[in-house]
């Protein structure tokens, strides 16, 4: 995976998703559009916490006590980071949708993603 084709894939989102969210409003919009909002938030958040993590983990290793002891994460591992991550900003959004948005709820979620960040961590 590289970065100018990630590069490219937020751009193309962001444009689809914009001209979405201006043309349509949610009752209007046929459920399979629906889908693809939320298909497209989701490639949208994925995309930029790749990059995220990505170059933070390049600035935290150049701007750290040891720079060669402190090793950056790969490109591959900040997008199996990211794809966890990117999850949690939907699932409040479709909780909302469903008018369930409590504590418990996002404390679920929260924990949800912990588990998910632990297993992919182990997985490595």
């Amino acid at each position: 995976m590289r970065l100018r084709f990630l590069a490219i894939i937020l751009l193309m989102d962001f444009v689809v998703l914009s001209a979405i969210l201006q043309s349509t409003t949610p009752s209007t919009i046929h459920p399979l559009g629906i889908l693809l909002v939320f298909g497209l938030i989701y490639t949208l958040a994925l995309c930029l916490l790749t990059f995220f993590l990505y170059f933070g983990s390049i600035l935290l290793g150049h701007f750290g006590r040891h720079a060669k002891d402190r090793p950056t994460i790969s490109l591959q591992k900040s997008y199996y980071y990211a794809s966890v991550l990117a999850l949690a900003p939907l699932m409040v959004v479709g909780m909302n949708s469903v008018g369930r948005t409590s504590i418990y709820d996002l404390a679920l979620v929260i924990l949800f993603e912990i588990i998910a960040l632990f297993y992919i961590t182990r997985r490595q």
